[in-house]
């Protein structure tokens, strides 16, 4: 054959070559016992074989018929027609009875049992059920003898593209830090078809994004949300919402579509230096104050707190310090117990105030410097503070004669406020129980109430109370010592009897 005239019966028969082929491999029938190998027919006549001989013999021969397949969701007005069953037994006489049974046997499929046609009764659902297994046998219609043996053959339901992709798992939520490079990986979504994935193009889906351009974009076969821009700012803008959309049959003209949302934030990197609200500030605190915040709420910064880790660092014995939960800076006295802050002494403290970032992010670092200053003042207010005593314990000497009513010492106190207040004086009594002294509650002038007698008690101690007039409630206390000085106020006295004793013969 010339080369010219073999290429073009190619070209022209081939097609056809391949539909003949492609046409029947959804219908696959298995006769039963071909397992085992028989001598042909040619060799020895019908009478020399046994009965079992010639029912596996016939077996050999076979069923005879078309392929068997149903779309999924046809309906009309009549029953579908799927096949037709026929054996090489059928003498055309109608002595041959068809049998179904199996999956959907006398509901969904029904059978003629003289001509072997089976139809669908129903419409059916691939995604409900795939595929169906049936047996088929031929028996002689007037003794219901088998002709054949029977037989299992499958009826499949071929999809039509009738489902659209879902996002099962959406809608989606995802992070990716600011200014990060084209091509960052942010997330992946996936979509679902219930269409027969073998079978054509209905369940092979292609991605794409509807949405959130030109910020994203997505990979069409893999689902892949990425980056598209690389200088996103969360400062500007700290949420993105992206559509995407999966669409099936390869994404070409007709097929279905599902769409889901992915909700996309942008997460803070170290990229702006901190920075104060205001380049002055004032403060007000109560003197006396001792290891306390001093003010909380003037400091603040533009980063998140897990990006913006900030130190903060002052002067004059003040420290300043990073209140992590609110992002402030918070001021703390270090001059604590030993000198509290004192309205009489100094009124106001200005302080210089610096805060900068302890972790910068490398791509960043050149911005710097990443620190801002402030200044602080920070004023003292006057406190409504307690008398004090001119000393904080007294000793005073009285002789044990002294006359009742005399002076024995004296205890002084101010207020030390700017309005000064006048001091009242009085004994604590709870340390003078036998009321042996007196004061004065003017001046602080402590009497003798009663005699005093130094063979009886040396020492007696009491508590002075210095109250202010104009504020009962401030108060002070000062112990008061009082020694008992003694006088030549007493006979000598024998220590023993009158009686003496002198022994005999001395």
């Amino acid at each position: 054959m010339p080369e010219g005239l073999a290429e073009m019966l190619m070209d022209t028969w081939a097609p056809l070559i391949i539909l003949w082929i492609t046409a029947f491999p959804s219908i696959y029938m298995a006769p039963i016992n071909h397992s085992q190998v028989l001598p042909s027919r040619s060799s020895r006549g019908l009478s020399e074989l046994s009965e079992e001989q010639r029912v596996l013999n016939r077996s050999k021969r076979g069923w005879v018929w078309n392929q068997m397949f149903v779309l999924e969701e046809f309906s009309g007005p009549e029953p579908i027609l799927v096949g037709r069953l026929h054996t090489d037994m059928d003498p055309g006489v109608s002595k041959i009875k068809y049998i179904l049974s199996g999956d959907g046997a006398g509901t969904i499929f029904v059978i003629n049992d003289k001509t072997g046609d089976i139809h669908a009764m129903k419409r059916l659902d691939r995604e409900e059920k795939a595929e169906y297994t049936l047996t088929a046998q031929a028996v002689d219609r007037d003794t219901n003898k088998p002709l054949e043996p029977p037989s299992e053959f499958i009826i499949k339901v071929q999809d039509i593209n009738d489902n659209p992709p879902e996002f099962v798992d959406g809608p989606y939520h995802a992070t990716v830090p600011e200014m990060s490079l084209v091509g960052t990986y942010v997330t992946k979504v996936t979509a679902t078809d219930a269409d027969d994935p073998v079978y054509g193009n209905s369940a092979k889906l292609v991605y794409s994004i509807l949405e959130g351009q030109p910020y994203f974009s997505v990979e069409p076969h893999t689902a892949i949300i990425k980056t598209a821009l690389s200088n996103m700012d969360r400062e500007a803008k700290e949420e993105y919402t992206v559509v995407i959309q999966a669409k099936d049959m390869g994404g070409h003209m007709g097929g279905l579509s599902g769409t889901t949302t992915v909700t996309i934030t942008l997460t803070d990197v170290n990229d702006n230096a901190p920075k104060f609200a205001q380049s002055m500030f004032k403060a007000k605190q109560l003197e006396l104050t001792t290891k306390q915040e001093i003010e909380s709420s003037y400091i603040s910064h533009q980063e998140r707190l897990i990006a913006a880790a900030t130190e903060y660092s002052c002067q004059q014995n003040f420290y300043a310090f990073h209140e992590n939960k609110s992002n402030i800076g918070v001021i703390i006295l270090v001059w604590g117990e030993i000198q509290p802050l004192d309205f009489e002494t100094k009124n106001s403290y200005t302080l210089k105030v610096e805060a900068s970032n302890v972790y910068i992010d490398p791509r960043f670092i050149s911005m710097g410097p990443f620190k801002d200053t402030a200044t602080l003042k920070i004023v003292v207010e006057d406190a409504d503070e307690p008398p004090i005593f001119s000393s904080p314990t007294y000793l005073l000497e009285v002789h044990e004669n002294a006359a009742i009513n005399s002076v024995i010492g004296q205890v002084t106190a101010h207020d030390p406020d700017g309005s000064s207040s006048s001091i009242r004086f009085s004994i604590d009594r709870n340390t003078d129980l036998e009321r042996q002294f007196n004061i004065n509650t003017q001046d602080g002038k402590i009497t003798l109430a009663t005699p005093l007698d130094r063979e009886t008690s040396t020492w007696h101690n009491i508590t002075i109370v210095a109250m202010e007039e104009r504020n009962p409630s401030q108060i002070s206390r000062v112990p008061v010592a009082i020694k008992v000085l003694d006088v030549n106020d007493n006979a000598p006295e024998l220590v023993s009897g009158n009686e003496a004793y002198l022994c005999e013969n001395g």
